[in-house]
């Protein structure tokens, strides 16, 4: 609880430090909020949380491992920010509050116990992204992608409350416990309220996360999307998004999990192949990243689909990898873009030659996002597709290691144009805090597919 309740005063305080111009300070007290709201996450490990607030919140292993890698993520993307808002707007401060507003709904997300505080997280998050997405009011992709994730963001949360007000008619609780002893009670037979409220739900939640056939807001917004914001919602956001998604079918809808599993099965399969052959067409290196988003909410749907004790490991471990290698990517476009121009695939030629650092961190990333050895990528799909086959999921993952093959394609595509291809562009220039989040994103990247238990063995129980 003290996590949450120091994400929601920080981004006040940073108003304030705006209102009165201090604009250098905001990064160092953003930094230093989150470092603690971090430790305070962390010091409530293995403390045998039970629910509060009359069971509407929970804040246990499994809220503090999706709380600290959601604030690790959001520290490397706002230690990214350094100068970057200031080429959009003088109004710095109020792009990290609403950023760090939107870390509070996420927190509530992954730490509720109630449905109600379910979709009290979602808004809070989804309101302050749909700014967020339309931050450059200068630029009209960013207008564009703004109005089409609020149209889209309100669509899927109608389905989200109606299903919601479904299960509740059904089982007259939004109590995820009081919603698990109801289907154990009624073990037989379709109930038209409680199994059609379980359907909008993941109708809903699909939306969210940009799982197809309910992707197709998805990549318009990324593209359009400042970078930076696109990068928190392509790892924070997504996580979070995962995060709520195991926690409430894990507790709630297990009962009754081979009523909605073929459905999550299906989706599944074709968020897949949506996701890595649509990525393989694309001419820019932005728009290439947010299809394969899309193909990675299909590796993370695994853990759902083949529900089990070890899902939220399996979840966090993938979570953590494609987190850490997509804001390396991310990291690097930004300097593209700001340098070049460009985000097409043609101001990558020669990298290795303009900037080793640079080639040499993008590539690692690359490596992990395509699942490669050695990286923490693989670690992540490992345990996906090991959790698939214990429960007889042979068929999905042999359908799933093909489209790892075929994502191999489009990310090895960027490695190729750094590597054997000749500098068309002039060097570029890394500054320092770049260095120290590209850097250090990439080591953790090795680390963890090198040493894969020393994260394995801390997060075995969530």
């Amino acid at each position: 609880m003290t996590t949450l309740i120091i994400i929601a005063i920080l981004p006040i305080v940073l108003l304030y430090i705006g209102l009165y111009k201090a604009n250098k300070l905001l990064l160092p007290v953003t930094i230093a909020g989150l470092l603690v709201a971090l430790a305070s996450a962390v010091m409530q490990w293995n403390n045998g949380a039970s629910a509060i607030f009359s069971g509407m919140m929970l804040f246990d292993n499994f809220s503090v491992a999706f709380s600290a890698i959601a604030i690790v993520s959001t520290l490397l993307i706002l230690m990214l920010s350094k100068d970057y808002f200031e080429r959009i707007s003088d109004n710095v401060a109020e792009y990290i509050a609403i950023m760090l507003f939107s870390l509070a709904g996420i927190v509530v997300m992954v730490s509720y116990y109630n449905l109600a505080m379910l979709f009290v997280g979602i808004e809070i998050m989804s309101v302050s992204l749909y700014i967020l997405a339309g931050i450059d009011k200068k630029n009209f992709a960013s207008n564009e992608a703004a109005l089409k994730y609020f149209l889209m963001g309100a669509f899927s949360t109608g389905f989200l409350l109606f299903g919601i007000t479904l299960i509740y008619g059904a089982t007259h609780s939004f109590g995820l416990e009081a919603i698990r002893n109801w289907a154990v009670q009624h073990p037989r037979g379709i109930d038209p309220l409680f199994h059609t409220g379980i359907i909008l739900i993941i109708v809903g939640l699909c939306f969210k996360v940009g799982a197809a056939p309910f992707h197709f807001w998805t990549p318009d917004v990324y593209e359009g999307s400042p970078t930076l914001v696109t990068a928190f919602m392509s790892t924070v956001v997504k996580t979070a998004g995962f995060a709520a998604f195991l926690r409430l079918f894990s507790v709630s809808f297990a009962p009754v999990a081979e009523f909605w599993m073929p459905t999550l099965m299906v989706i599944t399969i074709i968020t897949l192949f949506v996701g890595n052959l649509t990525a393989l067409y694309q001419h820019g290196f932005k728009r290439m990243l947010a299809f394969s988003s899309i193909s990675h909410a299909g590796y993370l749907l695994f853990a759902i689909v083949a529900l089990s004790a070890t899902s939220g490991n399996a979840v966090f471990m993938y979570a953590t990898a494609y987190s850490i290698a997509s804001i390396v990517a991310f990291g690097v476009l930004i300097l593209v873009q700001q340098q070049l121009g460009s985000d097409s695939f043609e101001c990558f030629n020669g990298l290795h030659k303009r900037n080793p650092f640079l080639a040499a961190t993008l590539t690692i990333a690359m490596l992990s996002l395509a699942g490669i050895p050695l990286t923490a990528g693989f670690i992540g799909k490992f345990f996906m597709f090991s959790g698939a086959m214990s429960r007889f999921h042979l068929w999905l993952v042999i359908i799933a290691v093909i489209n790892a093959i075929v994502s191999i394609f489009y990310y090895f595509r960027v490695i190729i144009a750094m590597y054997f291809r000749n500098a068309e562009h002039e060097a570029l220039t890394v500054p320092g805090y770049y260095q120290f989040v590209l850097g250090f994103s990439a080591l953790v990247t090795l680390i963890i597919g090198i040493y894969p238990a020393i994260i394995h063995n801390l997060t075995y129980n969530i």
